[in-house]
């Protein structure tokens, strides 16, 4: 499920809607490099600045979605869309897909502003995928069938990790992380909750976490550091958000 064994063309004509995305962040990373353009006008008339949105610039609470500070933040940015997005997209279609990518980086960015001061300034995408990760959990509590076990044990794992580095990694915007992650999960949640799914599913994490918990505990100590150290690279560079 998050593995790629499309070609590039089966991958652009199964998955518009990300292909398309990762166009635009390619196609933004060049502007904003290449001297042959205004480098300095995209970033100043795209990014995220909390005063300049106050002032009226509302755009601003969408275009940061597609920008990045360098190419190593545009790359595992867009990296980490390849992973997750080409299922969720097959799951929900191409448009529902990205109304809930955007409304999730949406809600980041109004977090962002609310929460954060006026000369707050931001860019990237981790918010919106940030949203994809709460709208994965909401189908594993509500919607356990449409994942495999194997699948949702990964989507559990990867979660916790991303959350924990949000808040060890500097020059993040944690309000971005935890509101697009939170915005996902309520579009996930609320069209398919259910009582008796969401309490069987918080005693199937549990058992799970307990289980997981019991296994690092028969391991070596220099095996769990290792792969500690292996999930924390592959991680950080999706976290190098400004």
């Amino acid at each position: 499920m998050f593995t790629r064994t499309e070609s590039f063309r089966e991958f652009i004509r199964f998955y518009p809607v990300v292909s398309t995305i990762i166009t635009i962040h390619l196609a933004l990373y060049l502007l904003t490099v290449l001297p042959i353009f205004p480098n300095y006008w995209f970033f100043e008339t795209l990014s995220g600045v909390n005063l300049y949105i106050m002032e009226g610039e509302y755009w601003r609470l969408i275009t940061p979605i597609f920008m990045h500070s360098g190419f190593t933040h545009m790359l595992f940015n867009s990296f980490s869309l390849v992973l997750f997005g080409p299922a969720l997209e097959r799951i929900l279609g191409g448009g529902r897909f990205l109304f809930v990518y955007l409304l999730s980086g949406l809600i980041a960015n109004v977090a962002t502003l609310l929460l954060e001061p006026l000369t707050y300034t931001h860019v990237g995408s981790s918010g919106a995928i940030f949203g994809l990760f709460g709208y994965y959990i909401a189908i594993i509590m509500f919607r356990k069938h449409w994942l495999s076990k194997q699948n949702s044990q990964i989507i559990l794992t990867l979660c916790v990790i991303s959350l924990i580095m949000t808040f060890l990694q500097p020059n993040i915007n944690i309000t971005a992380h935890l509101f697009g992650f939170f915005g996902g999960f309520l579009l996930g949640a609320i069209p398919y909750f259910n009582k008796r799914d969401f309490s069987d599913s918080i005693k199937s994490t549990a058992n799970w976490a307990g289980n997981k918990r019991k296994a690092i505990s028969f391991q070596s100590p220099w095996k769990v550091l290792i792969w500690a150290a292996i999930f924390i690279i592959a991680i950080l560079g999706f976290l190098t958000q400004k």
